[in-house]
């Protein structure tokens, strides 16, 4: 059997990423192999949620990055592809030019999709195959930009939003406290409707501050709200330097770490969970799970 690979650009406001995985159709208890993971941070939310507008520098750099992800898709003789664009090209009123440049240069479509896209496309991911029937979930994807949050009850979905509180938003004190306020309150409202909720946590952040909390707290890719809030006491006494030493973390994830431990315990407050899962999927996994999707339909 011919191999067959899918690719999924995820063009985020802190990093962009390049995900490749092939399809094991035969023998095989996984579906897909990850064939190759890049991310590079590009940070675009940094102009986009202060300027309003992504600056002319850094969509040069966005150019050079598609090109050098059209190049390894061609290696990796990838069939087909999405490239999606979350909330900094969402917020930047000169994406729509931005998309069209790198269509004419690459050939490469960029899709600026919806907070509410973006929160299906990670449930798309068949992410209830992966739980409890009778436990109630709220997956939690802490972006850049954006936070998307799910709600799934009985493995059926049955509340999603996407709230403009993000990371680098922080970072730039971009955030309005109306939107912090909102997303309190409807995570509060759903959460007395469906109690002993578990969080699912996406991203990067969440995956390498589960690797940081103390060992006796996590199990099974699960730690404690406890623990995360003990380790994010003793991270915030630190500037970015500090903890780059301290946690031996790379530069722009410890820019960004200590926001995301701060949206996580404010979504745990206000939905009483005490438990965090981080089954490390993403909205590049759904994009690819999304596309296999459609192929089997068109055999249909």
């Amino acid at each position: 059997m011919n191999k067959v690979s899918y690719a999924a650009i995820d063009i985020g406001s802190n990093a962009v990423r390049l995900l490749i995985k092939r399809v094991n159709e035969e023998v095989s208890d996984e579906l897909f192999t990850k064939e190759l993971l890049l991310r590079v941070p590009l940070r675009l939310g940094q102009d986009s949620f202060t300027l309003g507008e992504i600056s002319q520098i850094k969509a040069k750099k966005l150019m050079r990055v598609i090109k050098a992800f059209r190049q390894l898709m061609k290696v990796y003789e990838v069939v087909d592809y999405r490239a999606c664009a979350t909330s900094a090209m969402r917020d930047a009123r000169n994406s729509r030019k931005i998309a069209h440049d790198i269509y004419k240069e690459t050939g490469i479509q960029i899709d600026i999709i919806s907070g509410q896209e973006e929160a299906h496309m990670v449930y798309d991911n068949h992410i209830e195959n992966l739980l409890s029937r009778n436990k109630n979930y709220i997956y939690v994807d802490v972006g850049g930009g954006s936070t998307e949050i799910i709600l799934i009850n009985n493995g059926e979905l049955k509340y999603s939003k996407s709230y403009n509180v993000g990371t680098v938003r922080m970072l730039n004190k971009a955030v309005r406290p109306e939107d912090i306020e909102v997303m309190r309150k409807e995570i509060a409202d759903t959460a007395t409707q469906y109690p002993d909720i578990m969080i699912i946590g996406s991203g990067g952040n969440i995956n390498k501050l589960y690797r940081l909390v103390d060992e006796k707290d996590k199990k099974n890719s699960t730690f404690t709200v406890e623990s995360l809030q003990t380790l994010y006491e003793a991270m915030k006494q630190y500037d970015t330097d500090e903890l780059r030493k301290v946690y031996k973390l790379k530069p722009d994830r410890a820019e960004v770490i200590v926001p995301a431990a701060e949206i996580f315990l404010d979504v745990a407050a206000c939905s009483k969970a005490k438990q965090i899962w981080v089954p490390t999927i993403g909205l590049s996994d759904g994009i690819i799970d999304s596309l296999y999707t459609q192929h089997l339909q068109s055999k249909i």
